[in-house]
């Protein structure tokens, strides 16, 4: 089963978000869903109303970045690591 880990920010606004969470899923997209059953609004933080990633969100599996934001395609394999990073901007 592949493990989801975060950033603390999200911990905020979900207080029962563990920093690393077993989801099964065998893409990025089962692996948001399978998230969002399990805390429920959380994939509004990642992808937006047609389930692209957003903009100053980035996912990782292991040390890759995904190449598919738009439908979040890429494969998840057992015992993959996915992290998923909100991105900093200002300046």
């Amino acid at each position: 089963m592949p493990a989801v880990k975060f950033t603390s920010h999200l911990q905020r606004f979900f207080p029962d978000l563990q920093q690393h969470v077993q989801i099964n899923g065998a893409t990025v997209a089962e692996i948001v869903a399978g998230l969002n059953q399990r805390y429920p609004g959380l994939a509004d933080y990642i992808v937006d109303e047609r389930g692209t990633l957003r903009k100053h969100v980035n996912i990782f599996i292991n040390d890759e970045l995904i190449h598919d934001r738009h439908h979040l395609s890429d494969s998840v394999q057992e015992g993959q690591h996915i992290f998923i990073f909100q991105a900093l901007s200002g300046g």
